[in-house]
């Protein structure tokens, strides 16, 4: 008996130093995120919550190539922060994108950032994981933000995401007039009246806080148009219908259109005013489509676009925070 109860408190005593010498679970740092004044909130998923280490680790892996199989280009080579993170033609601007949820000019991937995310990673750059469990910084970087001791694919999508919603653009001058901080010239307030009514029609796709309804629509660029979002539900309603671009910071965003084809703000209205081509599946959202556009005067073009320039956010196109530092 009084061996029994001596190797009981012997064991009490290896479980105890054992206890003792565990180590302790990886602990994170809530990341508060800012939102510009008078936007709606953001639905961020429970299981990936913003946190300091995730936003550093999405931000650090947004910048490397590392994340390419080939290591031959990062989501910054052609994202780029003075262009409102966009660039050549067919890349549309990461801003204002935790409340998306339709993704890529033809919708073909819908659901949450970490979703496009996926797609991203496991398709587009094809990442090879034992680039990043095989490097000196990462695996540490992985382990302190999501406690793995292996790097997989959900863990590099989820601290994408992360970084990308902070990537938030709402103190342009248009932002500003509303908060009573800014007011229009006279050119800015002709150019939101015909915004933001039936005479300039742009509101009925690029309305909301985020300038975009983040849906699909033939707005009548040819006659015999790309399939677009045709190629993803096979509805023949759906043939030629591209997602609708934030208008945010367009000034910074060309070239523009699906494709690419305007290379100035000017040649887009341009195009609205007189160039409109009727097809088969054209929105019905075009209604000045049978006088081939909303026909607006030299005086009307200028003001629309001077109007188009107070979405530009300078703050966020220079905040360090989103800078590769």
């Amino acid at each position: 008996m009084k061996n029994t109860a001596f190797i009981s408190i012997i064991i009490l005593i290896v479980l105890a130093n054992c206890k003792g010498t565990e180590k302790p679970p990886y602990q994170t740092t809530r990341y508060e995120l800012k939102l510009p004044a008078g936007f709606p909130e953001m639905s961020i998923p429970d299981d990936n919550a913003l946190t300091i280490e995730g936003v550093a680790l999405g931000k650090k892996l947004y910048y490397d190539p590392i994340l390419d199989k080939n290591k031959a280009r990062a989501c910054a080579t052609c994202h780029l922060q003075e262009k409102s993170f966009s660039s050549a033609p067919a890349v549309l601007p990461h801003v204002n994108l935790g409340w998306q949820h339709n993704w890529l000019w033809k919708g073909e991937v819908q659901g949450s950032l970490e979703d496009i995310m996926a797609f991203e990673v496991q398709d587009f750059f094809e990442t090879n994981l034992d680039n990043l469990n095989n490097h000196s910084e990462y695996p540490a970087l992985f382990k302190n933000a999501f406690g793995v001791d292996k790097i997989n694919f959900i863990e590099v999508e989820k601290a994408l995401a992360q970084f990308l919603r902070t990537l938030n653009s709402g103190n342009a001058k248009f932002d500003k007039v509303q908060r009573g901080e800014a007011a229009f010239t006279n050119e800015e307030s002709l150019g939101l009246e015909l915004f933001f009514t039936e005479k300039g029609d742009c509101f009925h796709c690029h309305a909301t806080t985020f300038f975009s309804d983040n849906q699909f629509h033939n707005n009548a660029l040819d006659s015999n148009p790309d399939p677009g979002y045709y190629e993803v539900t096979g509805d023949s309603l759906d043939y030629g219908k591209f997602k609708s671009p934030t208008l945010r910071n367009i000034e910074l965003t060309a070239p523009y259109m699906h494709d690419g084809r305007h290379n100035t703000l000017e040649e887009v209205i341009d195009f609205y005013s007189e160039g409109l081509q009727h097809s088969a599946t054209v929105d019905p959202l075009m209604k000045q489509l049978s006088k081939g556009g909303i026909q607006l005067t030299n005086e009307e073009k200028a003001a629309l676009l001077a109007f188009l320039k107070t979405l530009t956010d300078e703050e966020f196109i220079n905040n360090p925070e989103f800078s590769n530092n």
